[in-house]
């Protein structure tokens, strides 16, 4: 019983990073406000212009919209329209569209993880409240800090990797291991409404929910032992 109190244990310090960090995915990827700074700051629709296709910031706002609609759907594949010289015509090319579903497949990976390590976490969160002893709140409040911590470590790790690696190569690399094609490098406008430093800011913005969430998250824990330890 012991031994499997201890794994619970650790399976909860363990899970708690994997949660943080794919809460802060899913977020960005249904972060409509992320997609408008994205937008603003890459000039996407100057550079759309130069391409031939005119949309203002309210049309683009609506592609945008619909990628998260699309996201959270349960179509197979995105369609989505524009005018252009006056006709509607589609706005990706077949690769592009394929794309877009296994990035989608990627997306609904994550929402698993989360729900996964949600339940886990809330679960042994609930048993180690409602079992009113003292010493299992301060196990829980332990868990919380050294998890924590866990993500602060990884957290710091991956910054460390794109100072010496650079985000291009890791980025190239990421997809080489999560695509089993290379639609992502298709030639459409797909690119044109995602630049590559757009990604760099949405791991940034991952980076820092994620780190935010477990300095919360550990700072009340902490406080929480500190004062029970005064309390002893």
């Amino acid at each position: 019983m012991r031994i499997l109190a201890i794994i619970a244990k650790w399976l909860f310090i363990l899970c708690l990073p994997v949660l943080l960090l794919s809460a802060s995915i899913g977020w960005a990827a249904n972060s409509l406000w992320l997609y408008k700074y994205g937008v603003q700051e890459y000039d996407v629709s100057q550079t759309l212009s130069d391409y031939g296709l005119e949309l203002s910031d309210s049309e683009l706002e609506g592609i945008y919209a619909g990628l998260i609609s699309y996201f959270n759907s349960d179509e197979e594949y995105i369609s989505l329209t524009v005018v252009k010289d006056g006709k509607p015509v589609n706005l990706f090319t077949p690769e592009e569209v394929i794309h877009f579903r296994d990035v989608k497949g990627l997306i609904w990976l994550d929402y698993r993880i989360l729900l996964g390590t949600l339940v886990y976490t809330l679960g042994y969160a609930g048993v180690s409240l409602l079992w009113r002893r003292r010493r299992y709140w301060r196990q829980l409040a332990w868990g919380v800090v050294a998890g924590s911590s866990i993500t602060l470590v990884v957290m710091l790790g991956l910054g460390l990797l794109d100072t010496l690696v650079g985000f291009h190569q890791l980025f190239y690399q990421f997809h080489l291991l999560f695509f089993s094609n290379e639609f992502w490098s298709a030639e459409g406008y797909m690119l044109l409404l995602f630049p590559e430093d757009f990604f760099s800011v949405a791991a940034i913005f991952c980076a820092g929910i994620t780190a935010g969430l477990a300095i919360v998250l550990g700072g009340v824990s902490g406080v929480y032992l500190k004062r029970k330890r005064q309390t002893v």
